[in-house]
């Protein structure tokens, strides 16, 4: 139990997993200035009050890139520990629909395959959405 001093604030994090024609999965790299500056990550964010998960992902998603996603199934929940952060991320398989992805609330964007994300550093609660992503499509 954390004492007052060390208290734990949890979020709710709706993820998308954008899936091109090509099975490439959609990542943008977070703004310098920040929680987990410079780390990759799954497009999404904060589920705000009386917002439904899928609501949440197509919002978060046009205004952190610019695009339309069309929010598909349930892929993974998980919840991690951070210092002071205790997250629940639930992750969606979503399809690209329209739009060019833009940097609007992050440094870069970029489709990837699903081999080539061992290459990029993202938060560690990421990797077992890519694990489950993994076992989803392979």
């Amino acid at each position: 139990m954390p004492t007052n001093d060390q208290q734990t604030t949890g979020k709710t994090i709706g993820l998308a997993i954008i899936l091109n024609e090509f099975s490439e999965v959609l990542i943008d790299r977070r703004l310098a200035s920040g929680t987990f500056g410079g780390y990759w990550e799954f497009p999404g964010g904060k589920i705000e009050p009386n917002e439904t998960i899928e609501t949440c992902i197509k919002r978060e998603v046009k205004e952190e890139l610019g695009i339309e996603i069309q929010v598909g199934k349930h892929l993974i929940t998980l919840s991690h520990t951070y210092e002071n952060l205790q997250i629940t991320l639930i992750a969606h398989l979503c399809r690209y629909l329209d739009g060019e992805p833009q940097t609007l609330q992050c440094q870069e964007v970029r489709w990837s395959s699903l081999q080539n994300l061992a290459q990029f550093n993202f938060p560690d609660a990421n990797y077992q959405i890519i694990e489950a992503l993994a076992k989803k499509l392979l």
